[in-house]
């Protein structure tokens, strides 16, 4: 990392430069995802006035690209018949209340008007509806992974990955593997539901003799959101890079995504394994300066090594969750300003949850509706990442 950022970054990060030397426990309580418009292209079949204010994702401007496809059907239309969003499909009269006392009052046949709460409860529905499509309708050649990774200790990469997996899974109605790959067994078979016999230790063992879809289970933990979770179930062997990309080949026959919890050690077998089959970086932050100078300091390795690893800092994602500490606005800023100084090309914010703080297994259903959002927008991000990475391999 340059002199200059840190130079910048000590302005507001005061004490960064020390307290990188901790290690954190891991991240408590998540950030509504903000997203500059070129992530999310599918979701511009929303109304403008739903798409520009929302916290989740902003809307892009109308592509003239678009409009040289099909014959006469204009590219903006938003007819479910011809691939319109999903948001179409509800039957309600924008011009009238349909919950509350208004609602009541509207059923009665007086020209009553939806209130501020209604107004904002459509908005964000029909963000979420949006997401969800992109995420949905999203297709590769084959199978893709997702990288979860930032050096600094207790930004919550486990969580992160957890989630992000449940909520693609839950989407697309499974197919999503969520795998550890740290050096030495982390924290994912914790923050997962259930406690199989076997795991990441066993399946790298057994590696040779797996052949089919059955017996690949047997080394998992279903979850409720439908993903599928492989991690370490006790002491293993430290894990390599070798080891990596032979259990990533074998997952991806049966899988078609992979999201990898990933370990603190960049330089490590295991870490460079997983970079070497990964589409895409998702990178967690807080808003705290340890954990953004060493997110920089990853995508500046990444960068300086070329090839696929700079391509990944190039199309990196970044999360931003909060575990409950006071906040300051312009340490907030600041974390968003040198992210996007640094190239990620979103950044989305999850708020704090009472149920990931617990530090205990994570439960899609027990989440925050406001969490699930967050982490909707995320996912329509990085599938669509993952749409235009795939879409450029010959």
């Amino acid at each position: 990392m340059t002199d200059s950022s840190r130079g910048i970054a000590s302005d507001v990060f005061g004490g960064a430069a020390r307290a990188s030397q901790y290690i954190e426990e891991d991240a408590k309580r998540p950030p509504a995802a903000q997203q500059p418009a070129e992530d999310l292209g599918e979701l511009a079949a929303l109304e403008p006035d739903a798409a520009t204010d929302s916290p989740l994702v902003v809307a892009p401007p109308r592509s003239s690209a678009a409009m040289t496809a099909g014959p006469s059907l204009p590219a903006d239309s938003t007819s479910v018949l011809f691939g319109g969003p999903a948001a179409a499909l509800t039957v309600t009269d924008p011009g009238k209340a349909t919950t509350g006392f208004r609602g009541a009052m509207a059923r009665m046949g007086l020209p009553v008007k939806p209130g501020t709460d209604e107004i904002e409860a459509r908005r964000v529905e029909s963000v979420r509806l949006a997401a969800e499509t992109v995420v949905r309708q999203a297709t590769w050649t084959r199978a893709v992974s997702v990288l979860v990774n930032n050096p600094k200790g207790g930004t919550g990469k486990t969580p992160t990955a957890v989630i992000l997996a449940g909520v693609l899974a839950s989407i697309r109605g499974g197919s999503t593997a969520v795998l550890e790959v740290s050096d030495d067994p982390g924290a994912l078979g914790y923050r997962a539901e259930g406690n199989p016999k076997l795991g990441l230790g066993e399946l790298v063992r057994d590696i040779d003799q797996v052949k089919t879809a059955g017996r690949l289970h047997g080394y998992t933990a279903p979850q409720t959101s439908f993903a599928d979770v492989i991690a370490s179930t006790g002491r293993r062997d430290r894990l390599t890079g070798d080891a990596v990309v032979s259990v990533c080949k074998v997952i991806d026959e049966f899988y078609g995504i992979r999201v990898m919890d990933s370990g603190n050690v960049t330089t490590s077998s295991a870490f460079q394994g997983a970079v070497s089959v990964a589409d895409v970086l998702v990178i967690p932050v807080m808003n705290a300066g340890d954990s953004v100078l060493e997110a920089i300091q990853l995508l500046e390795e990444l960068r300086a090594a070329g090839g696929q690893p700079k391509r990944l800092a190039d199309t990196a994602i970044a999360i931003r969750l909060t575990d409950g500490r006071p906040e300051n606005q312009a340490v907030s800023d600041e974390v968003a300003r040198l992210m996007y100084e640094a190239g990620v090309t979103s950044l989305h914010e999850v708020p704090y949850d009472a149920h990931i703080a617990e530090r205990q297994q994570i439960t899609l259903s027990k989440l925050a509706p406001a969490t699930r959002d967050a982490f909707a927008a995320a996912a329509a991000a990085v599938v669509t990442s993952l749409k235009n990475s795939v879409s450029t391999e010959h």
